[in-house]
């Protein structure tokens, strides 16, 4: 099994910026994906970025391309989310979530451990 724990979240204005962090333990030798998921109240749950666990490749939606920014400190197990230029429209619940299953995808039911949420809210 696979902890994740999320912090970072928080209120800021639009234009500033946000760092979450998500620190995993157990056994994370065997993940193989991970991603940043986030949902605003009455929206799907969507896909932020995903990638591999160790950083080899990293995909985003095209509504954070170019603000958003994922790095990793592999020797803490922990994944970063950078975002910058907020946007009201960025508010929701961000959850970063990981698999043991080869293979990049933006599906969130393709995950199979998942962080317990942070809150986002970017006010105008």
């Amino acid at each position: 099994q696979v902890q994740l724990v999320e912090s970072g979240g928080g209120l800021v204005q639009a234009g500033g910026s946000l760092r979450l962090s998500c620190a995993a333990s157990g056994r994370t030798f065997s993940i193989y994906s991970m991603g940043w998921f986030r949902q605003a109240p009455g929206k799907e749950r969507e896909f932020v970025s995903v990638g591999s666990w160790t950083g080899g490749s990293t995909y985003y939606a095209d509504s954070v391309k170019g603000r958003f920014t994922v790095s990793r400190d592999n020797a803490e197990n922990t994944v970063y989310l950078q975002m910058n230029s907020l946007k009201p429209e960025d508010t929701a619940v961000y959850y970063c979530a990981v698999g043991a299953v080869i293979g990049i995808t933006t599906r969130p039911e393709d995950y199979n451990y998942w962080g317990q949420g942070t809150q986002v809210t970017v006010s105008s």
